[in-house]
């Protein structure tokens, strides 16, 4: 019908090349089908004869599938014999061929090379008496059976298989699954809820009429209300195990008789998509809930989707965040359309907070690389340390071992700081020795002295005059303090002193440390690195 008005000249063009009707047509098989059904009578053969004229709209895709004119299409008006054996299957297309004469190259034999999927009949195209051409198939009713219904079906019924409720549920499920793929429209979503829900254990539970709800394990009340039909799921209030009132996150077990206590009115929370909360397994499940929330009126999507964002950054407790920058992590221009998707349920909760704490701790390492790679005020090689076989390259001095003149060191090609000075001894030099070692270059301390800081740590039992008598071989060194603070413990009466001296070099780090430790009450003395 919709092929007349949306096509409507090809319709004609083809309706015109009928020398007749559709009442007319159908007219004629009526006379075929008798005269078929009085001559296979004749001849003692019990066959089914059925015709019908071919639509216009079918004889159009037949002609654009096979790129032949309307002259050579043979089947405008069609007849199906059904017999009894594969015997009167020939016999009876002995009875058309003496009736009418066939097509040349016409005639497909399918019962002696049955198609792939195991379809079988007789093909053969004839001309009638008044120059009309006409299409015969000619089949067994086991062969119509698989024709119709498929192999499964031809399997079944030669088994001899009685109704069995088990594989009829079987079957309604393939079916559910199949209108399942209809309603996502993403095909690895799909692939993966379908790894989730059907490629793991199962729970066996039931109705209160004792029918069998198979569920993946782990599934919920939710899940099972779902499972039984959508509105259940959406009505869903409460639940009852084994005649006992759960929580709607509670997980089913083998055997549980389930019953769903339902609302007359309202609708799935936005809670059940919240994986944290464990209302919801089943993929399935979660589709149905995200497609009624895509319903919603989308100004109150979006209201839902910030209170969502806005109470999972509470909780993370991260600071300079909010709905726009959380957006952005998620690759939208438009911070509606992100809390939109939020509010229907196509990004949950655990999905931001990954996504935010995954940022955080990114925008963390990026600090501690700068925090390392920020070093002492830059000096030219002839000043401090000499790069070999290079000379006037800008270097610093890494914090995270503070190198002293006099110990060994490394260089470490940086991009855009020059070269960066590690202790051999460094973790992070011998971590980047190990795993860019394209990027260590030899280097050696310069011949021109200068003042480096270094962090020193006494640990001492507290006594009146400590700071006096390191303050004492400090000054002796001819040594700048910079900094320093002191900790008192009451309950081992100890101290611990923190400070950090000018040092020109690591002899004289050396002295100062041994003649601190020689103080009294003084048990460890400990250069600071980092």
């Amino acid at each position: 019908l919709g092929f007349r008005y949306l096509a409507p000249s090809k319709y004609k063009e083809i309706a015109a090349l009928f020398d007749e009707r559709r009442a007319n047509r159908e007219r004629y098989i009526a006379r075929i089908v008798e005269i078929l059904q009085r001559k296979l009578r004749e001849e003692g053969i019990k066959a089914e004869v059925t015709g019908r004229p071919k639509h216009i709209y079918s004889i159009y895709k037949k002609m654009e599938r096979k790129g032949l004119p309307f002259e050579k299409i043979y089947d405008v008006r069609g007849v199906r014999i059904i017999v009894d054996t594969v015997k009167d299957c020939y016999a009876a297309l002995g009875i058309v061929h003496s009736l009418w004469r066939p097509i040349p190259g016409e005639f497909d034999d399918f019962i002696a090379t049955p198609k792939d999927n195991m379809y079988q009949s007789l093909h053969t195209s004839v001309v009638t008496d008044d120059g009309k051409t006409l299409e015969v198939q000619i089949r067994t009713q086991d062969m119509h059976r698989t024709a119709e219904l498929g192999i499964a079906a031809h399997w079944r019924y030669k088994e001899g298989t009685k109704y069995d409720p088990v594989f009829e549920a079987k079957i309604a499920w393939l079916r559910s699954l199949m209108e399942w793929r209809q309603e996502v429209t993403d095909a690895h979503e799909f692939v993966n809820a379908l790894k989730s829900d059907v490629f793991q254990d199962r729970v066996y539970t039931f109705t209160p009429k004792g029918d069998i709800v198979d569920l993946p394990v782990g599934s919920t009340p939710i899940d099972f209300a779902y499972h039984i039909h959508t509105e259940i799921g959406h009505r869903c209030r409460g639940a009852k195990v084994n005649d006992r009132i759960v929580p709607l996150n509670y997980q089913l077990k083998n055997g549980d008789r389930v019953e769903i206590l339902t609302s007359k009115r309202g609708g799935p929370s936005r809670d059940w998509l919240n994986p944290h909360l464990g209302y919801v397994k089943t993929s399935r499940a979660r589709q149905k809930i995200r497609q009624w929330f895509k319903r919603l009126d989308r100004a109150q999507n979006i209201a839902q989707g910030r209170e969502i964002v806005e109470r999972e950054l509470r909780q993370l407790s991260v600071e300079g965040w909010g709905c726009e920058r959380v957006a952005k992590l998620f690759k939208f221009d438009d911070v509606d359309d992100f809390l939109a998707k939020v509010g229907y349920g196509d990004i949950n909760a655990q999905q931001i907070a990954i996504k935010v704490l995954e940022a955080e701790r990114e925008e963390r390492e990026k600090e501690e690389e700068r925090e390392e790679a920020e070093l002492a005020p830059p000096v030219l090689s002839a000043e401090g340390v000499s790069v070999k076989g290079v000379g006037n390259l800008l270097t610093r001095l890494a914090r995270c071992c503070n190198p002293l003149p006099g110990d060994e060191i490394i260089g470490y090609i940086t991009r855009g700081r020059g070269v960066t000075i590690h202790r051999k001894d460094c973790p992070n030099a011998l971590y980047l020795m190990e795993k860019d070692k394209d990027r260590i270059i030899e280097v050696a301390w310069g011949p021109a002295p200068r003042t480096y800081p270094v962090m020193i740590r006494v640990r001492s039992y507290d006594r009146i005059g400590l700071m006096r008598d390191i303050n004492a071989i400090v000054a002796e060194e001819n040594i700048n303090i910079s900094g320093g603070s002191i900790t008192t413990h009451r309950k081992d009466h100890t101290a611990t002193i923190i400070f950090t001296l000018d040092i020109v070099s690591a002899a004289q780090l050396s002295r100062v440390l041994a003649k601190i430790e020689q103080l009294p009450n003084v048990f460890e003395v400990k250069r600071v690195l980092g």
